[in-house]
């Protein structure tokens, strides 16, 4: 079961890894105007968050032998047939889960840094 939870965990990993590749790359590219890449970054790891906590919401809507998470998994490392899809989508869902919380927290901290830029003088660093 511990084998499962890892290979979620790297599942959903990597997709919110180009995720985030992703949204520095925007951040970067907007980074002639920095209030500007501040609060495009919040609203892109927002739109990441509300993506996440989506799927981990639906993830018992998908069939389990269709998922990466299952595929990357050895024969001999796979649950029983029985219980093999609740297994898997719960592994998946604390993936989803806790990947959501790290993204809300670094939004929360991106959104701060533009508050903060904008109240001490961002309107100068636009300029």
């Amino acid at each position: 079961m511990d084998k499962l939870r890892q290979v979620a965990f790297l599942s959903v990993g990597r997709g919110v890894a180009f995720a985030g590749l992703a949204i520095f790359t925007v951040m970067v590219g907007l980074c002639f105007d920095p209030l500007l890449a501040l609060r495009s970054g919040g609203i892109l790891l927002l739109l990441l968050l509300a993506v996440l906590l989506l799927k981990a919401q639906r993830v018992g809507a998908t069939d389990y032998r269709r998922t990466e998470t299952w595929l990357l998994l050895d024969s001999g490392d796979r649950p029983d047939e029985r219980f093999a899809g609740r297994a898997v989508s719960g592994a998946l869902r604390d993936a989803f889960l806790w990947f959501a919380h790290w993204t809300a927290g670094l939004a929360a901290l991106v959104w701060g840094f533009a508050i903060a830029l904008m109240w001490f003088g961002g309107a100068d660093l636009a300029a």
